[in-house]
Parts: C-alpha cells; sequence; structure tokens
C-alpha cells in the first residue's frame, strides 16, 4: 500500500520515512510539507494512506482531511502531531488512528494495520457521514497552477455545467470537478438549490423577480447576475426568501 507522509518539519518526514520503510506490506511514494502540496500529491500519487501532520501553516491539517474526505477515492487518513489536545477535532473528519510524537514502530504498525482493513464501501460511508459541524470553511481551487482556497462565505453561487462546477465570488470565477449534489450536502445550511445545475448563498440573496418572459430568478447582493429558478424549486425558495425577511 502507498503511504504519503505530510509535515512541516523535515527531519519528521525523514524519521517517519524509516519508521514505514521498516514495516512491510507498505512503500512510502512521497512526501510533502504543507496543506496545499498535500492535496496537489493526493492527486497525482494516489496514495492509499496519509500520515498526516495537523499544525502546519496556511491549512492545517484538519481542514486537508475535510478536503480529502470530499474526494472521490479518499485516501485513508492516520493524524500525527505532537499535540494531543486536537484528538476529537481529527476523529471527526473519521480519520482511521491519531498518533502522537515520538511515534514508535510498533504503534504505527498497528495504525496502518487498521488502515490495510479498511474496505472502500467503509471509505464511502465515512464520506457521507461527515456532520455538519466538520464542514470546510473554504474550498480549494487551482489558479494558473497553483493552489488557492476561497472562503465559502465569499461564495455567491455554484453553477454545474456537465463534469465541471463554477464557482462564484463578488469578482471571480473558479472551476472545480466536486459534484453539485455532494456541495448541497456539505453546505446545505448555507445554501438553496434553485435549479438542479445552480446552489445560491442564503446571505447574498436579495429577492426574487419575474422577467418579461415569465421566468422566475433570484437577485443578488452587489452582482448584476440573476439566476433562474426552476418551476420545480420555485415553491422552496420563496418560502426560503420569506424565512430570511
Amino acid at each position: 500500500m502507498k503511504i504519503l507522509i505530510v509535515d512541516d518539519e523535515p527531519l519528521a518526514r525523514q524519521r517517519l520515512v524509516g519508521l514505514v520503510e521498516n514495516i512491510d506490506g507498505y512503500n512510502f511514494c512521497g512526501d510533502a510539507s504543507n496543506g496545499f502540496e498535500t492535496i496537489e500529491k493526493i492527486q497525482a500519487l494516489k496514495p492509499d494512506i496519509i500520515l498526516l501532520d495537523i499544525r502546519m501553516p496556511g491549512m492545517d491539517g484538519i481542514e486537508v482531511a475535510r478536503h480529502i474526505n470530499n474526494m472521490s477515492k479518499p485516501p485513508a487518513i492516520i493524524f500525527t502531531t505532537a499535540y494531543s489536545d486536537h484528538a476529537l477535532q481529527a476523529f471527526e473528519t473519521h480519520a482511521i488512528d491519531y498518533l502522537v510524537k515520538p511515534i514508535k514502530q510498533e504503534r504505527l504498525s498497528d495504525a496502518l494495520q487498521a488502515a490495510r482493513r479498511l474496505t472502500r464501501p467503509q471509505l464511502q460511508q465515512i464520506k457521507q457521514s461527515e456532520q455538519l459541524e466538520n464542514i470546510r470553511q473554504n474550498i480549494c481551487v487551482k489558479i494558473r497552477g497553483s493552489l488557492e482556497l476561497i472562503p465559502v462565505d465569499s461564495i455567491y453561487y455554484f453553477l454545474a455545467d456537465h463534469k465541471y462546477v463554477t464557482l462564484k465570488t463578488a469578482k471571480h470565477e473558479h472551476l472545480i470537478e466536486e459534484p453539485l449534489k455532494s456541495l448541497e450536502q456539505e453546505f446545505s445550511d448555507y445554501f438553496t438549490r434553485i435549479h438542479r445545475n445552480a446552489l445560491v448563498s442564503n446571505q447574498y440573496i436579495t429577492g426574487l423577480e419575474k422577467t418579461t418572459d415569465g421566468q422566475h430568478v433570484i437577485t443578488l447582493l452587489d452582482i448584476p447576475d440573476q439566476l433562474e429558478i426552476s418551476r420545480r424549486h420555485l415553491p422552496h425558495v420563496r418560502k426560503k426568501i420569506k424565512s430570511m425577511v
């Protein structure tokens, strides 16, 4: 099984590589020093297991885990940290184990065996059972070859088109490859479905209008975009807008 090692400390990464190489049945396939690099390496290397540090600059391990759990084929996560105060948060992201440094060979071996026993259907069940309190605060997008985080509370809407979804902020648009259905499930408290291809942020909805050709559209705060509301979703959207007045 392929293992990706993530830690912002080079010496910690080296030590984990040495421990992994002494355990039969596991291969070190790469390492990363921060959250952005981790997501890129997962996409490129397709590891089965990730040894993930929690305290890292920028995007910490907890946030990385939430992004991983939204991937179609997520690796199993084993957290590695020098601190024990993040244990509850770690297990809320459905990590397989939580190893406190300095990590012993036998303890790591036990955690890897547990990850090996986790089947793909179990991983899918884990993904589906994510709780609302564990939703992401940011969406990871690729801009000119590098990864950037877009705060969820800055997103006006998600608009689906075939395999891609457009993420719209006040000034920019970004393409992501996350299914609209999974975005709706994760952010159901903050976004409203107005059409089979559109989710709109509740905080930016200003009203509902009827066009000259009889279509109903959503109007949004500070941007001119008007998104069509389907007949199927119109009653729910009307009710949602009334509840926000």
